[in-house]
């Protein structure tokens, strides 16, 4: 899959600092091992010391590329503990408080995101999306200019019968269930950084409806309208069609007959759902009877890259998403040293 190994290599070319917080779940153990192995990670793996060295064990895997924290004996606990209660002293967090939330993985984890130990995150193949976002939400914060975090998806087109081929953005698939017209241009603009971090080439935003350029009169595609507008008159350099269905926003040829001015041409990288309802049917379409490998559902509008996996995730699912998050930190990176 050219889109995905164009990920992988990138990875692997700046490895960045990625923590895991279930060490002690076999896939994750395994995903961990070779993403290390692989050079498109360095791994930090939180959870039990003893729980993971058993595990390895098991499993025949060594652990000598990882490195691993307990925040039960990590001298870094403490004094994450103490940033934490800085960061939540006005919410009400007492020192005790930080100090017990602090020695469970998934607060561990992200506080080395927030203080720097680490450049991203990854968990939820044990915890909820719910604790895994809301963790994220709480101590990386929200990107400069965010309002929202959203999610989306990676979907890969790379197999001989695809007319399409390549990675696509699809968002929102998993997160914001009914978002009204900024919240979607949030959603939009988001997405449309994620595809230049990680398809390494500029976006064409799809903003999808049942109406193409006002053919269907409805407050539905009111939204859609006004939220592109909104996308337009803060990105005036982006490639976004307002209402488009999802044949003029794919098909060059349909995009000519009926949106003859389009800035995308029927030829989107970004497909913006207008609600989670259509988000999350529309993936599963491109998944299971168009053949697309779905990766996913990623984090986007946090300060600092922290993804979410399925709790049914397999070894190759933690370890695509370790490469993506790589990338993502990588972009980052690069944005802050500019």
């Amino acid at each position: 899959m050219k889109a995905l190994n164009q990920i992988l290599e990138r990875a692997r070319r700046d490895p960045q600092r990625i923590v895991l917080c279930e060490g002690q779940d076999e896939r994750v153990l395994q995903a961990a091992v070779k993403a290390a192995e692989d050079g498109i990670a360095r791994i930090l793996l939180v959870g039990s010391g003893a729980a993971m060295a058993a595990g390895a064990r098991e499993l025949g895997v060594s652990l000598s590329g990882v490195e691993l924290l307990d925040p039960a004996d990590s001298p870094l606990t403490e004094p994450l503990a103490e940033a934490l209660f800085s960061l939540r002293e006005k919410k009400g967090m007492t020192r005790e408080q930080a100090s017990a939330a602090v020695r469970e993985p998934l607060c561990f984890a992200n506080m080395l995101v927030r203080e720097g130990h680490a450049d991203g995150s990854v968990a939820g193949a044990v915890n909820t999306t719910a604790d895994v976002v809301r963790t994220a939400i709480q101590l990386l914060g929200l990107a400069p200019g965010s309002k929202l975090v959203s999610s989306f998806f990676l979907m890969m087109l790379c197999k001989p019968f695809h007319n399409l081929k390549g990675g696509m953005i699809f968002s929102d698939c998993g997160l914001v269930i009914d978002p009204d017209a900024e919240q979607l241009a949030q959603i939009a603009m988001a997405a449309a950084d994620s595809a230049r971090a990680l398809l390494d080439e500029e976006p064409r935003v799809a903003m999808l409806s049942f109406s193409t350029s006002g053919s269907a009169q409805h407050g539905n595609v009111e939204k859609v309208v006004e939220a592109a507008r909104e996308v337009k008159s803060r990105r005036p350099g982006l490639a976004i069609d307002e209402d488009v269905q999802l044949d003029a926003a794919i098909v060059a040829e349909i995009a000519e007959r009926k949106l003859p001015d389009s800035k995308v041409r029927g030829n989107a990288n970004v497909l913006i759902f207008p609600d989670l309802e259509a988000g999350n049917i529309g993936y599963k379409l491109a998944e299971r009877i168009g053949g697309a490998e779905a990766i996913g559902p990623l984090l986007q509008g946090l300060a600092k890259p922290a993804n979410d996996l399925s709790r049914g995730c397999s070894v190759d699912d933690i370890y695509h998403v370790i490469a993506v998050t790589t990338v993502q930190a990588q972009s980052l990176s690069s944005v802050t040293e500019a």
